[in-house]
């Protein structure tokens, strides 16, 4: 590893120049000029169909090992650079997929390189505290010049975690716990609480609910799959809560051209949400929070507007639910802001934020009255990975130094203006161009279409990835740049020429 490391470093104190050149691109009269730094690639490079024979041979190798038939193909992560994946067989794509969404300054960044290369930062890669019980002397400062500085407004608090999943299933802990603190009146539970909540019964383990949306995704733990109804694979076989769901809108596109419907979908869904929580109360499973993504993202990039969602919160306080927003991908500058939810405009815009992806650790900000009261309760023996705080440490320097939410909503604006040509010059297979900063998704006339074209695009030096029925999503770093639009554009509208 650190003889790769070395290796990389070399090649970039050389300056290797390899930049994609200023002419040359078939979909725009002009390209954009690349202004990306020089450890990026200048284009894709194929040698074989992806998977090729030694990601062919490696996938039939893990899979007796364990079940592989989810994996694409294998990478050579020493050879990705920038905004290109390597994949085993030396064919370089240009990714605009970013595993699932969670490269933030795209493969082998100089500054991420520096931070593992730094012997002071040695003891965080070798020893991996239980952070919970034995943190080591400099972890308060770290969070605090780290994950604090991006805090949600009004969340002075913050809890870490190691992944998407057990950051919602820890955030849902916490509001189930503050609810019934606010029931009883007091934090000290009672003898019947005790002894009952060790025989799974109640009062000890209460008949509370999460209210969630349809299209939802929230992790693939017991809990966060009770709000989680984008994929039936997902949740099959696995027991489940009977918690709320409500209708999420489904919206019209261009947002701008159907105000009026939009809006009249939207009155009706939090008309649902209010008559659920009502409801669920009557049941006597009342509803201690509601759960919601900022843009549903796994379920099929479905997007609400900020009214929407201010009214929401508004009907969380009003039931006394807390309001929790799953940042987990839209979280860490995707959409040109740092956090989706800042787009609304709201003051106060949630009692919990979680995040993971982008943030390269996983947790959640939290108000003062989510504190837990007693020790172990928001608890597991990782809770989170120093080492990841020093790396996210230097992606925020990063996006700050670089401006990288200004080049992420300028890159956008050319990304969804290059969907909006394409799905007016391909009006039968693409149409609902959607999307905020680079968080952008185009839907395809059917599933079957949008997956090939999506393997025809790997062959062709394109990483994407799909997301509800028919989606195409688009996740690149937030180093992507206007160049690499084009370039993304070009090959796909080659596919789409082709496309019979």
């Amino acid at each position: 590893m650190a003889s790769a490391l070395l290796r990389r470093q070399l090649a970039i104190s050389l300056h290797i120049n390899l930049r994609f050149p200023a002419s040359g691109c078939r979909y725009v009269s002009k390209a954009a000029v690349n202004t990306q730094a020089d450890y990026d690639y200048d284009r894709p490079l194929m040698k074989t169909q992806v998977p090729g024979p030694r990601s062919q041979e490696l996938t039939k190798q893990m899979g007796q090992i364990q079940n592989a038939t989810a994996i694409n193909f294998f990478c050579n992560y020493e050879e990705s650079r920038g905004n290109f994946l390597v994949d085993v067989d030396g064919n370089r794509m240009l990714d605009v997929y970013t595993q699932i969404s969670s490269i933030p300054i795209g493969y082998n960044h100089p500054a991420l390189l520096k931070v593992v290369s730094d012997p002071n930062n040695a003891s965080a890669f070798v020893n991996r505290p239980a952070l919970g019980i034995l943190p080591p002397e400099s972890f308060v400062d770290k969070l605090t010049q780290g994950l604090l500085t991006v805090a949600p407004s009004g969340l002075n608090r913050v809890q870490n975690m190691a992944c998407g999943s057990c950051s919602n299933e820890n955030a849902f802990k916490a509001m189930f716990i503050w609810y019934r603190n606010k029931e009883r009146g007091h934090s000290t539970p009672s003898d019947a609480d005790l002894s009952s909540c060790m025989i799974n019964q109640t009062p000890g383990c209460p008949e509370l609910s999460i209210l969630s949306f349809t299209g939802a995704f929230h992790g693939r733990t017991m809990g966060c799959l009770a709000t989680t109804h984008s994929k039936p694979i997902h949740k099959l076989d696995v027991p489940s809560f009977d918690w709320p769901i409500a209708p999420f809108p489904r919206l019209q596109y261009p947002l701008e051209e159907h105000v009026r419907e939009n809006a009249q979908e939207e009155a009706r869904c939090l008309e649902e949400v209010e008559d659920l929580i009502i409801k669920w109360r009557h049941k006597g499973r009342p509803v201690a929070g509601i759960v919601i993504e900022p843009i549903q993202a796994e379920g099929g990039d479905n997007h609400a507007s900020a009214d929407f969602f201010k009214n929401l919160r508004n009907i969380a306080c009003k039931h006394g639910c807390a309001f929790h927003v799953d940042e987990v991908q839209t979280g860490g500058g995707a959409t040109g802001r740092f956090w989706a939810h800042e787009h609304w405009g709201a003051d106060d815009p949630a009692d919990i934020v979680s995040f993971s992806k982008k943030m390269l650790t996983g947790g959640f900000f939290y108000r003062d009255e989510l504190e837990t009261d007693k020790p172990y309760r928001i608890f597991n023996t990782w809770m989170g990975d120093p080492s990841k705080n020093l790396l996210l440490a230097e992606v925020l320097n990063v996006i700050r130094q670089e401006n990288l939410l200004a080049e992420v909503t300028r890159t956008g604006k050319a990304l969804l203006s290059g969907l909006y040509e394409l799905q007016a010059k391909y009006p039968a297979i693409l149409s609902r161009a959607r999307g905020q900063g680079t968080f952008c998704a185009i839907d395809v006339c059917n599933g079957t279409v949008r997956d090939r074209l999506i393997l025809q695009a790997r062959n062709n030096g394109v990483i994407l990835g799909g997301c509800g029925d028919c989606s195409i999503r688009f996740r690149p770093a937030l180093i992507f740049k206007e160049h690499h639009v084009h370039m993304f554009l070009n090959i796909f509208n080659d596919l789409l020429a082709a496309h019979k």
